[in-house]
C-alpha cells in the first residue's frame, strides 16, 4: 500500500446524501437542504435541528431511513479496490449514530465523523463537531506523518480538504461548486477516478 491515503467524503461520493432521503420519506421538503446548498455547516445543522424539534423527529426516525439506504451503485466494489491498493480513511461531516449501519455495508472502513447529543426521549438536541474544519486538518495531519494524500468529494464542506490534498478530486458535484473551485478536476465514474488514482500513485498498481 505505501505511504499513499485515499480520503473520501462519505455522502454524495459513495452513499446517498442522508438529509435528502430523510426529507423525501418524511415530506419534510425544508429537509433537503445539504452542504451542497449552505456552505456554512452550523448555520445548516442549527436549521436542521430546529425542524426536527418543529416536526417532532427524533433519532429513531432517521435511523429508520438510513437503514433502507445502500451504498450508491458501484461503490461498495470500488471501496473495496481502493482498500486492496491504498490505505482509506472516510472523512465525514455526518454522524457517527447515522453512519453505522452504512458502514456496514462498506465493509467497516476508517470514519472520522462527529456524535449527535441525544436526550432520554430519542430528540437530537445538539451536536458536538469533533473539531472545526476536520477533514482538511486531517489532511495536514497525514502530510505531517509523511503519507501521500489523495481525496475526493463532492460539496463546499470538501474543498478544503480536496485543497490540502497532494491530489483533490471532485466526484459528481453540483454545478456551482465546479464554477467556484475550477482547478478541481471533475469525475463522474468510479472507473475514470480509479484510472486517476492509478496514474497518480507513485507506485505500479495492477
Amino acid at each position: 500500500m505505501g505511504m499513499e491515503v485515499v480520503c473520501f467524503d462519505l455522502e454524495g461520493v459513495l452513499v446517498p446524501e442522508i438529509w435528502i432521503n430523510v426529507a423525501e420519506k418524511t415530506g419534510i421538503e425544508a429537509l433537503r437542504l445539504t452542504t451542497r446548498d449552505v456552505p456554512d455547516y452550523d448555520e445548516l445543522m442549527v436549521y436542521r435541528l430546529g425542524i426536527l424539534e418543529k416536526e417532532g423527529l427524533g433519532i429513531a426516525e432517521i435511523q429508520n431511513v438510513i437503514a433502507q439506504l445502500s451504498p450508491m451503485p458501484g461503490a461498495a466494489q470500488f471501496l473495496a479496490w481502493v482498500k486492496q491498493n491504498f490505505q482509506v480513511i472516510i472523512l465525514s461531516d455526518t454522524f457517527y449514530q447515522f453512519a453505522a449501519p452504512l458502514m456496514t455495508q462498506l465493509d467497516y472502513p476508517a470514519l472520522f465523523a462527529h456524535n449527535l447529543i441525544i436526550d432520554d426521549r430519542g430528540r437530537i438536541v445538539d451536536y458536538k463537531l469533533r473539531m472545526r474544519d476536520q477533514k482538511a486538518a486531517a489532511v495536514r495531519a497525514l502530510q505531517e506523518l509523511n503519507f501521500t494524500v489523495f481525496a475526493a468529494g463532492d460539496s463546499y464542506n470538501d474543498t478544503g480538504m480536496l485543497l490540502a490534498a497532494d491530489r483533490g478530486f471532485l466526484f459528481r458535484p453540483p454545478a456551482k461548486v465546479i464554477e467556484e473551485f475550477p482547478q478541481l478536476p471533475v469525475f463522474t465514474e468510479y472507473d475514470a477516478l480509479k484510472a486517476e488514482f492509478v496514474s497518480s500513485s507513485s507506485r505500479s498498481i495492477g
